[in-house]
């Protein structure tokens, strides 16, 4: 008897731009209530595979299953799936001319035609849950990269997604902003959300991730426990980027 069908399941994969293959046959699977970290070198495909799944890049070759779903089919509704998935990306991506409640409240209103009180009741819940509900009416250049990021994520978990994509969240902020986005990320895997997060801090990964995935060159090279990955992983070429990791450190 078969277990439980994935919440995200990437099937051979395959990205090109140009000539260049960024995707060369990712499998991936990740579970309800699971997390797993992305971990690789610059251009080793991370945030492409992030933009793959939320159908911002269209695959190749290879399927991508939500909930056993083929989202990469071409006739799918790409918004009834985006609807599903949250998304924070490392450059915050906030409206600057709307305030930060209406930046969070956008989505709900526009995509998923819920009434303006019910959606400004659920943003105040979030914002306050994220330590921002004082910053409800400020806009955007108003706030610190860190309260930025918060209300990004805010943002994302405003239609409760199913999945919540996490792109090197902490990699514009200042090193002293980072602990707090960080924390508020474990309080969401504390929740039980469904998460796959590219990111180079390492540390989080290890305490945070049920799963490391190493993908170098387009491929998952390494996957494991943070425990066996991040501190004795099987393949040279993670020991190789974990070291160079720890010396940029």
């Amino acid at each position: 008897m078969s277990g439980p069908t994935p919440v995200l399941e990437c099937t051979d994969v395959v990205k090109r731009f140009g000539d260049v293959e960024v995707l060369r046959g990712i499998d991936l699977e990740v579970g309800e209530h699971e997390v797993v970290a992305l971990i690789g070198a610059s251009g080793s495909g991370k945030s492409t595979l992030l933009r793959c799944v939320n159908l911002l890049e269209v695959v190749d070759d290879g399927v991508i299953r939500l909930d056993g779903q083929d989202i990469t089919d071409p006739r799918v509704d790409e918004d009834a799936v985006r609807r599903r998935i949250g998304v924070v990306f490392q450059a915050y991506n906030l409206f600057p001319h709307l305030s930060v409640l209406d930046n969070v409240t956008l989505a709900p209103r526009r995509v998923h035609r819920v009434p303006r009180a019910e959606a400004e009741a659920r943003a105040r819940e979030l914002l306050d849950r994220v330590g921002l509900g004082a910053k409800a009416d400020e806009y955007p250049d108003r706030l610190s990269g860190g309260q930025q990021q918060r209300v990004a994520i805010a943002r994302s978990l405003a239609y409760d997604p199913r999945l919540l994509l996490l792109d090197e969240i902490t990699s514009a902020l200042d090193p002293e902003l980072v602990g707090e986005v960080l924390h508020l990320v474990r309080e969401l895997v504390e929740q039980g959300r469904t998460i796959v997060m590219a990111t180079h801090e390492m540390a989080f990964a290890r305490a945070v991730a049920h799963r490391v995935v190493f993908l170098d060159g387009g491929r998952v090279l390494e996957s494991g426990p943070p425990e066996q990955v991040l501190v004795d992983p099987v393949e040279a070429r993670t020991r190789q980027f974990l070291a160079r990791i720890l010396d940029q450190g």
